[in-house]
């Protein structure tokens, strides 16, 4: 990878920076992925050669800085769906990318990659797609200044450990029916492979250097269709009833006061917007984004007969 010998992945312990690191440590680079719980992140990455899980805390500016002393890169993935207190979203999309950048110009880091989301704006419905949109206002700001910076905005991620069609699954493997709030929200899903590869790509390519990539899969799919498709490969079709405006809104709200939370009303705000992308997959990445059922159907692990004759049903539109 040229002139790269070191990159910080701050969130790299996620979803996605799970296999941003694969990627980069197969090319030799050395990686440093802060996390404040080692012992749960190094299962997955500890076996990874030139992977360094630090423990810290990315939110201290101190340390913080000291683990992007010395690097090439910074990758900022750090994005949060649910707020356990009023504020975390500013902390963690738009304070972080703050020091994030602030730490890049105290050490002479020139190059920076930046997690956002499609969606994402200042006037955007949700505090969670506004304060995304800040954080990019703020990464723009200091790519006018000479910070090297390029910002992915990924429709939903899916992908084997996902958090999204992976729920469904457990939630289709217990439940008679589903009461589904906004069930007409679009979606166009991006595979989490397609975005690992985008991210690693654009150390290589200096063309990338100051824009804005939408990634999105090739597929539109409203929230009900993604549920019933998921019930198709697993074989657990359930029927789905699903809920009006109003008590989407009402399911929302009591959602987000229980302790484990599915869904809150901040979440149910963003899918007032469509999160498709007029864009198509940015050329300068060499391939087409992939399909969500053929790879749905390996993670969600339903390869029995059933299941293929139900998914030829789906597709059929039987």
């Amino acid at each position: 990878m040229s002139n790269l010998d070191r990159v910080c992945l701050v969130g790299g312990s996620g979803f996605v920076g799970r296999h941003i690191a694969e990627r980069l440590a197969a090319r030799g680079v050395r990686v440093i992925i802060p996390t404040r719980n080692r012992e749960r992140a190094k299962t997955d990455l500890i076996v990874l050669p030139s992977v360094e899980l630090v423990s810290a805390d990315v939110n201290d500016r101190t340390q913080l800085s000291e683990l992007v002393a010395g690097c090439d890169a910074v990758v900022n993935l750090v994005g949060i769906l649910h707020e356990a207190r009023s504020g975390d979203f500013r902390r963690a999309h738009l304070a972080l990318t703050e020091e994030c950048i602030a730490a890049c110009a105290r050490h002479g880091v020139r190059r920076y990659l930046h997690m956002s989301a499609l969606g994402a704006g200042p006037s955007a419905p949700s505090e969670y797609q506004r304060t995304k949109g800040e954080a990019e206002q703020r990464v723009a700001a200091a790519a006018a200044a000479g910070l090297q910076a390029t910002i992915f905005r990924p429709s939903v991620i899916f992908g084997d450990g996902d958090s999204f069609l992976t729920l469904f699954a457990r939630l289709l493997a217990f439940s008679p029916f589903v009461p589904l709030g906004s069930p007409d929200a679009r979606f166009q899903p991006v595979w989490v492979e397609d975005v690992a590869d985008a991210f690693v790509a654009s150390l290589d390519l200096p063309q990338t250097i100051g824009q804005c990539y939408d990634l999105a899969g090739p597929d539109v799919f409203t929230l009900r269709e993604l549920v019933k498709l998921v019930g198709v490969v697993t074989g657990n079709e359930r029927p789905v009833l699903g809920l009006s405006d109003g008590l989407s809104r009402l399911q929302a709200r009591v959602f987000g006061a229980l302790p484990v939370k599915l869904i809150t009303y901040d979440n149910y705000l963003s899918m007032t917007v469509d999160n498709v992308s007029s864009a198509p997959w940015p050329a300068v990445f060499g391939r087409a984004p992939s399909a969500l059922e053929p790879i749905a159907r390996q993670y969600l692990g339903n390869a029995t007969p059933r299941g293929r004759y139900q998914a030829f049903r789906y597709r059929a539109g039987r």
